[in-house]
């Protein structure tokens, strides 16, 4: 094989990697919380200490596994460490949009701006994912609150 052939077969081995590195990372599992008070520790296991308290419903990307335990990313990309039978596969949305304001997002009463806001939600606000539209995710609150929030405002699945 010539050089030029070498650096030709090492550039699209380095493509394909890329390519299947970005599908792997577009479709990485996702988890939500499915206690009240769930540790996000800074190692696997309860000898680590505890970084946060996470409630029921939020979402978590899987980064890894370690045994029981699960390497998880939040929304803010937090990396921490949660006891897999304390996570469920239901999937959940927090609210990504208007950190450190004073602003909310709509709910909305159908898919689209033109229909009525039901209520509004905080950064950080935790929804069950209750149907996938085109942009427009249908929600519902823990309060019981449903609606419909542009799907851009909200982080996980």
């Amino acid at each position: 094989m010539t050089y030029s052939k070498k650096v030709y077969v090492q550039i699209f081995v380095v493509i394909i990697s890329i390519f299947l590195f970005s599908i792997a990372v577009a479709h990485a599992k996702m988890v939500s919380i499915s206690g009240n008070q769930v540790n996000m520790r800074s190692g696997p296991g309860t000898k680590y200490s505890v970084k946060w308290e996470l409630g029921r419903g939020y979402p978590l990307r899987v980064l890894s596994s370690k045994g029981n335990w699960l390497r998880v990313s939040d929304f803010e990309s937090d990396i921490g460490w949660v006891y897999k039978k304390l996570t469920s596969s239901s999937p959940h949305l927090i609210v990504k949009k208007f950190k450190n304001r004073k602003n909310k997002i709509n709910i909305r009463s159908g898919p689209g701006t033109k229909y009525r806001i039901l209520g509004q939600a905080y950064y950080g606000v935790v929804f069950k994912t209750v149907k996938r539209g085109r942009g427009w995710v249908k929600v519902k609150h823990e309060d019981g609150l449903t609606g419909w929030v542009k799907r851009d405002l909200l982080w996980g699945w």
